[in-house]
């Protein structure tokens, strides 16, 4: 990166919030008009199928914080913390408690995905694991988030970085669906073969 990068903490150049406090369970409202982001729904390259978000209805007067495009999604909770960028969510929808919802405040100096990309590596891990609590079930705190160190370097850089992490994920899911394909057809000609 070289030393032409600026250290913030992540706190100074981003929002970071709670999902949707829920009292207890989530309750399932078939067709309900808010979709609710779990942690089952997020991986480090984004969400899942947004299809399959469990919807519901949310009351109170207040309008929930909704979930925007370039948001990061942070899981504080579980055996590994880890960030993933969401774009074009549908609309109303909100985090679970567990997950923060982190918004940079200068997108065009802060790129939201180089961002989620520096939390998911290694100084960022390593200053979150030994900041967080429990044996198991690790859990981060907002504060400790907040002081997680950032590099911001030219936006140039961030942009580079941005885009070659997207082609490794694309070759990511090539090789998957190969290996997929692959075991498909051994499967097809072991089951020929040997009834």
């Amino acid at each position: 990166m070289g030393n032409d990068a600026i250290i913030r903490k992540l706190g100074e150049v981003a929002e970071i919030r709670m999902g949707y406090p829920f009292r207890g369970a989530i309750p399932e409202v078939p067709g309900g008009s808010v979709r609710i982001i779990q942690i089952r729904d997020v991986t480090r390259v984004g969400l899942n199928n947004c299809d399959d978000l469990l919807t519901t209805e949310v009351e109170g007067r207040k309008e929930p914080d909704w979930v925007l495009d370039q948001d990061v999604l942070f899981v504080a909770r579980g055996a590994h913390a880890y960030s993933a960028l969401v774009t074009r969510p549908p609309a109303r929808t909100v985090c679970s408690q567990h997950i923060y919802v982190i918004r940079v405040k200068a997108p065009d100096r802060l790129l939201p995905a180089f961002v989620a990309w520096q939390l998911n590596q290694v100084p960022a891990q390593r200053y979150l694991r030994q900041s967080a609590e429990g044996s198991h079930q690790l859990s981060i705190r907002r504060a400790v988030l907040e002081m997680t160190e950032i590099r911001i370097p030219p936006i140039e850089l961030q942009s580079a970085m941005v885009n070659l992490m997207r082609a490794a994920n694309a070759e990511h899911d090539t090789f998957q669906a190969l290996i997929k394909n692959r075991e498909t057809e051994l499967a097809i000609l072991a089951a020929r073969l040997l009834t």
